[in-house]
């Protein structure tokens, strides 16, 4: 749903000083720039040219864009910060997969399994088992396992070493939005990324063959150690058609992701009469399967009726593949600082406004607007993970690729040593 009272992301706020304030020369031009397009930045649903939306959309955030022209069909609150689950796995895949050779052997060691948190998904790897990067890969795309992530982040050179190169990766796709704190998509406060940014990420993970092929997988026989295996099989509803749903016609993946405190999300490709689409839903309602309904129907709408739609925005180059810069440097810089440093929980997005410009903003009559969104910001932030629940005590996040729901008979639930990978709550 989108309501007018949603805290905006840093670029919005930027762009909301920018126009309380009636002297231009207190604020630079580039302040009021939007990576996409300003429309992108708005409240509500921006489209243009084509009816027919779906009616029943629940998400807090959403996205439709064409795949080959990087046209934005239709959006709502794109740039909306929201935790993002392990769709952020697709970032880490991006930064990390062309670096590694899939055939290389790799015996885990207990070391290598550390530090994951508890809640977290898991496809079931054991130390003292020898696995290719491949299968690791596997474990990654099929059921998001943070164990197989960490595993290749070692292989990368270490969490922290990954973590800074997936921020500069997602600097140069010009995902300014997101903030990385850990690989997996781990509820992690100031853990932060948004249904452009995401978009971005498939988009550009998708160039890849390899990415391709792995988000396209439904099952693969993972290690169990000595020469057994066991079946894995991908959690995406819309590519294999589980839990009430049937196979999406032409899916091609991409990642779906469910935690405790980002609820569910999902960024799919689909193809379909000489079209690709990309869609990405975020923090839908509550429903079993709401985050692939609400994609499958926003998906049915850009092969339909979306075909007349204008764009609203776009989606931007990465800046070493020669994309224009969509935000000037001193903005990026600005909306850098503002996110805090790779690997650490940054300052508010409020932060942006203090100074100066929020004075001036203050004189200028902006009062009752800016307090509307600062009361927002500070309602989100109180849900950020780790902040104190009503008993006192921390919130522990759980993560799964599968949301709650009622067991089913014909499905019983396997542990991770099994190779379930699916979390038990």
């Amino acid at each position: 749903m989108c309501d007018a009272t949603t805290p905006l992301s840093r670029r919005a706020l930027l762009g909301l000083t920018a126009a309380a304030l009636p002297c231009a020369a207190a604020a630079p031009a580039a302040a009021t720039s939007v990576v996409g397009g300003e429309r992108l930045a708005r409240d509500g649903v921006q489209v243009r040219g084509a009816g027919g939306l779906p009616t029943k959309l629940t998400a807090r955030s959403w996205l439709v864009a064409d795949h080959d022209t990087g046209e934005v069909l239709a959006a709502c609150r794109a740039h909306r910060l929201l935790a993002p689950a392990s769709t952020l796995k697709m970032l880490f895949a991006d930064t990390v997969l062309p670096k590694l050779d899939p055939d290389r052997r790799y015996t885990v060691t207990a070391a290598d399994l550390a530090g994951i948190p508890a809640g977290s998904s898991l496809v079931g790897i054991r130390p003292g088992v020898t696995y290719t990067v491949r299968q690791l890969w596997q474990g990654v795309f099929l059921r998001s396992g943070n164990d197989a992530v960490h595993v290749l982040a070692r292989l990368n050179g270490g969490i922290e070493k990954t973590v800074a190169e997936m921020q500069s990766r997602a600097i140069d796709l010009q995902a300014l939005d997101t903030h990385v704190v850990s690989p997996d998509g781990y509820d992690h406060r100031g853990q932060l990324s948004s249904a452009y940014d995401l978009t971005l990420f498939a988009r550009h993970g998708l160039r890849n063959a390899d990415f391709r092929a792995y988000c396209a997988t439904r099952t693969a026989d993972f290690p169990a150690g000595g020469k057994k295996t066991f079946q894995i099989q991908n959690t995406d509803r819309l590519l294999t058609g589980v839990w009430g749903l049937k196979p999406y016609p032409g899916l091609i993946g991409v990642k779906n992701g469910y935690t405790s405190h980002a609820g569910n999300t999902f960024t799919g490709a689909a193809a379909r009469g000489g079209r690709t689409l990309l869609v990405t839903v975020m923090h839908p309602g509550n429903a079993v399967n709401a985050v692939y309904e609400e994609a499958a129907a926003l998906l049915d709408w850009g092969f339909g009726a979306g075909r007349s739609a204008k764009a609203v925005g776009t989606l931007v180059e990465p800046l070493s593949e020669g994309g224009a810069t969509a935000v000037p440097t001193p903005a990026r810089r600005t909306a850098r600082a503002a996110a805090g440093a790779p690997g650490t929980a940054g300052p508010s997005s409020w932060r942006l406004l203090e100074g100066a410009g929020y004075t001036t903003a203050l004189l200028a009559g902006g009062v009752w607007m800016l307090r509307r969104r600062w009361r927002a910001a500070a309602a989100a932030r109180a849900e950020q993970p780790g902040r104190q629940g009503r008993q006192g005590r921390p919130r522990r996040p759980q993560q799964s690729d599968q949301p709650k729901q009622p067991k089913q008979p014909e499905q019983p639930e396997q542990s991770d040593r099994q190779g379930g990978g699916r979390h038990r709550r």
